[in-house]
């Protein structure tokens, strides 16, 4: 077969059930079929993932099995296998518009002065929204949206773009290297930085990333995700997961008690305050904000000690 120019990787665990729509979404693309091929990353699911994939006949359509757990494994095993001098990444519980992979082949020819290109993941509520869960809640959800203009992300603006709806030149990989294995996700575990760790990589060696509205995928938002419990505990890992990291404007503090940022205590002693103050006025949904700060220092106060004590 002709070498495509777009490689897509599905990295995927014990989600059978939305999978198969994923992978659909993929083949209704409007590209030039021989321009992709979809790379479908089995890492270890036990849920009929195994016989899905094996029912799907189609060229584009390749599974790579990845017997180390964990997101970056997979995503990495996707590299090593990708023929296309552009790589996109996307979820299984994700759906990429028609024009999706077109546009990210289109984009990244036309705009030679970006490594890469990520756009909106909005959501598909598997049930009515709370009220509490406005946008300042979708980082959790892995949902994204930076706005109706194209922007330019570089080390002077070092946003992210998450791993549902991102794509690379490959030779990008060449001066950052793979996916970090130290903050990825496993299994089911959540809060990890595997898309934060490798921009903050390109981004000091000076890379650049477009942000393209029209670039969209819908993400599926069970039920379970739109309760707090989910939140907190994702906060309270993404702080483990930060304290792993140690991005350099979070470690900027001279003084580190227990290795813990000095900055990060100040700032956890106001939301403490805050919390205090809005329960006292019945402030819930403020208190709660507070709430889910003060559990991210706890996951990264936790973190540290627990690696100073090795």
């Amino acid at each position: 077969m002709p070498r495509p120019r777009l490689s897509i990787i599905l990295p995927t665990y014990n989600r059978a059930s939305s999978l198969r729509r994923a992978i659909d979404a993929l083949l209704r693309q409007d590209a030039d079929p021989r321009a992709i091929e979809i790379l479908v990353v089995n890492n270890n699911s036990d849920d009929g993932t195994a016989a899905l994939l094996a029912s799907i006949d189609d060229p584009r359509v390749r599974v790579v099995d990845e017997p180390a757990q964990g997101l970056s494994y997979a995503r990495n095993a996707g590299l090593r296998e990708a023929r296309g001098d552009l790589v996109a990444f996307i979820d299984d519980d994700v759906e990429a518009a028609p024009d999706w992979a077109s546009t990210i082949v289109r984009t990244l020819d036309r705009r030679t002065d970006v490594d890469g290109v990520g756009g909106r993941v909005l959501p598909a509520w598997e049930r009515t929204r709370p009220r509490w869960l406005t946008r300042a809640h979708w980082a959790p959800l892995a949902l994204q949206d930076h706005g109706d203009e194209k922007r330019v992300f570089d080390r002077t603006i070092p946003i992210g773009l998450v791993g549902a709806n991102v794509a690379f030149r490959k030779r990008v990989f060449d001066r950052t290297g793979p996916y970090a294995a130290d903050v990825q996700r496993v299994r089911d575990g959540i809060g990890s930085t595997e898309d934060h760790e490798l921009l903050s990589r390109l981004y000091a060696a000076g890379g650049r990333m477009l942000y393209l509205p029209r670039l969209l995928v819908l993400a599926r938002v069970s039920a379970d995700r739109c309760e707090r419990a989910y939140h907190r505990r994702w906060h309270e890992g993404h702080g483990r997961f930060h304290a792993r990291m140690r991005v350099a404007d979070m470690e900027a503090s001279r003084v580190k008690p227990l290795g813990v940022p000095a900055h990060l205590l100040r700032t956890a002693l106001a939301d403490l305050r805050t919390w205090g103050a809005s329960c006292i006025e019945r402030n819930w949904d403020a208190a709660f904000d507070a709430e889910l700060r003060l559990r991210f220092f706890r996951g990264f106060v936790a973190q540290r000690i627990a690696k100073a004590g090795r």
